[in-house]
């Protein structure tokens, strides 16, 4: 009977054997940030990492420049309600490029219509061109604690797209009106913004469009609401979005926080306070500028719930630690940085 049980162990265990062998695990690199015993290892998918740096490599040229001086374009156009300041050439140089990061098949026609003055602001496209280059300005000028001095340009979230590939709307299932069967609250079902987890698809509307408290771990053991602040749901929600920042960046959760003692800043890696800037980095856009443009966009660029695409940290990050792995376009475009 025992050497049955045993024969038909190892008939069952050579076909997992075969099975496991046959997936090859990526090749991994493995960098240690704190302390030994802390388990604060930052773990990179090799293959991940060769895909990154391609896709950095991918960033323009940047244009050839015309000139710095002459007369200034506020002056020359009409309707100039942003960077007027700038000469001429630079600014028309600036036009050429965001044509080039944003709108690269419809040219300058994508927002300023075909048949009408340039000044015209009849195309919705042009009216949210001009808010994203006031946010643009605004992100290089007021929160370098967050993008260094690395900055942003358009391309870092466009990347030839009209509209940025990453990004949010209200989860409909999750702000709609409860339904026969009970609400799931957007969980258990994996979504692609939560890393395919089964926690809840839309940590985004509270946590990334509303300022509330993300720091839900306890000090005592079975904490309740009354003691943390925060209840299982807002657990959830907390991790669903730490699941999101995780893939964004591609990286684990150790690139942040030392997995003994996750609440303790003292023992977290540097790096979590440039993540604590970010979060409030991307609040500050979706409130200062990109909610507000609801009442702009074609119904055709509203989600379901009538909300327009939101930012989050995938929208510039897309996999990498740092955007477009860490290039900066601002020494090319200076009309763009915080010291222009």
């Amino acid at each position: 009977m025992l050497r049955s049980i045993r024969l038909a162990r190892y008939v069952f265990a050579v076909p997992l054997l075969l099975v496991l062998s046959a997936c090859e695990a990526p090749p991994v690199e493995t960098e240690q940030l704190g302390f030994r015993g802390t388990g604060m290892q930052q773990v990179t998918n090799l293959n991940r990492a060769a895909a990154e740096e391609a896709g950095a490599k991918l960033v323009p040229d940047p244009l050839p420049v015309f000139g710095t001086t002459g007369p200034r374009a506020g002056d020359v156009y009409q309707n100039v309600q942003v960077l007027g300041d700038l000469p001429v050439p630079q600014f028309t140089r600036l036009m050429q490029a965001m044509t080039a990061w944003v709108s690269p098949e419809e040219g300058c026609a994508y927002c300023h219509t075909n048949g009408e003055a340039m000044s015209s602001d009849s195309a919705y496209t042009k009216v949210v061109a001009r808010r994203m280059l006031q946010m643009n300005l605004a992100i290089n000028a007021s929160w370098s604690d967050h993008v260094g001095d690395t900055g942003v340009t358009c391309y870092t979230c466009h990347r030839g797209n009209n509209v940025p590939q990453y990004g949010w709307y209200i989860d409909a299932e999750t702000a709609g009106p409860p339904k026969a069967l009970g609400n799931r609250a957007g969980q258990n079902r994996p979504a692609p913004e939560v890393a395919y987890s089964s926690l809840p698809a839309d940590p985004f509307s509270t946590y990334l469009d509303a300022k509330e408290n993300i720091r839900v771990i306890g000090e005592n053991p079975l904490p309740i609401k009354e003691q943390t602040g925060a209840s299982i749901l807002e657990t959830e929600q907390t991790y669903g979005l730490m699941m999101h920042i995780s893939d964004s960046l591609g990286v684990n959760c150790t690139f942040c926080h030392n997995s003994r003692a996750f609440g303790v800043w003292e023992e977290s890696s540097p790096v979590r306070t440039t993540a604590w800037y970010g979060i409030r980095l991307v609040r500050d856009l979706n409130a200062e500028y990109v909610s507000s443009l609801a009442g702009v966009m074609p119904d055709k660029r509203l989600g379901a719930m009538g909300d327009v695409k939101k930012v989050s940290c995938m929208t510039c990050h897309q996999g990498a630690p740092k955007p477009l792995n860490g290039a900066s376009m601002l020494a090319d475009y200076p009309e763009l940085s915080a010291s222009r």
